[in-house]
């Protein structure tokens, strides 16, 4: 029963889409606009930086207050890790945009801030350093998420490897038209504007 309403208040929290409310309050609707995505990257593109930070932070913090409240229920390292990944599903198919959503870059990170910190402050770092060095916000999170796995298994403990790797798999996923158009030479830089 305990896990029944965390899957629900997870994908129900998962599924606020935060950077559509902000863009909308500025007059934009996200998924009209510049890639659709409701992420922090396009708002970026669409609406400017001080939205583009909010949404980054609200979308992080979907993800740590799904973890924490799994943890706080005591339901053992798994099934937290199991909510965590429903929070993301949420934001990538949210209740509230007609079961369409973002990337979950921002919100798995937040989910790993609680679950796996360790692994996920490698993420971060390695997610940073590439898009500074080639301003593609997706090779950065398809690259970082790759070596999530490998972080895991080094810092943290193998019990988290599944959820590490269905954490990858679905970043992977859905960046899928993403790494067609990095392969293409067409993909949108950070900062480009929509």
């Amino acid at each position: 029963m305990k896990l029944a309403f965390l899957a629900l208040a997870a994908f129900l929290i998962g599924s606020i889409p935060i950077g559509q409310i902000i863009a909308k309050s500025r007059g934009v609707d996200l998924q009209n606009a510049g890639s659709g995505n409701i992420g922090a990257t396009n708002v970026l593109r669409t609406t400017g930086k001080l939205p583009a930070l909010f949404t980054l932070i609200g979308d992080f913090a979907k993800g740590m207050a799904v973890v924490w409240l799994a943890g706080f229920f005591d339901i053992g390292i798994l099934y937290q890790g199991v909510v965590g990944i429903i929070a993301v599903l949420g934001h990538n198919f949210s209740i509230f945009l007609k079961f369409k959503g973002g990337k979950g870059v921002a919100t798995s990170l937040g989910v790993l801030s609680i679950y796996a910190p360790l692994a996920a402050l490698v993420t971060v770092i390695l997610w940073l350093m590439i898009v500074a060095l080639t301003r593609y916000s997706s090779l950065g999170a398809v690259i970082s998420f790759c070596s999530l796995p490998l972080s895991i298994v080094l810092l943290d403990s193998k019990e988290k490897l599944p959820i590490a790797i269905i954490m990858s798999i679905i970043l992977l996923v859905r960046h899928r038209d993403n790494i067609r158009r990095l392969l293409a030479g067409t993909e949108s830089r950070v900062g480009r504007k929509a």
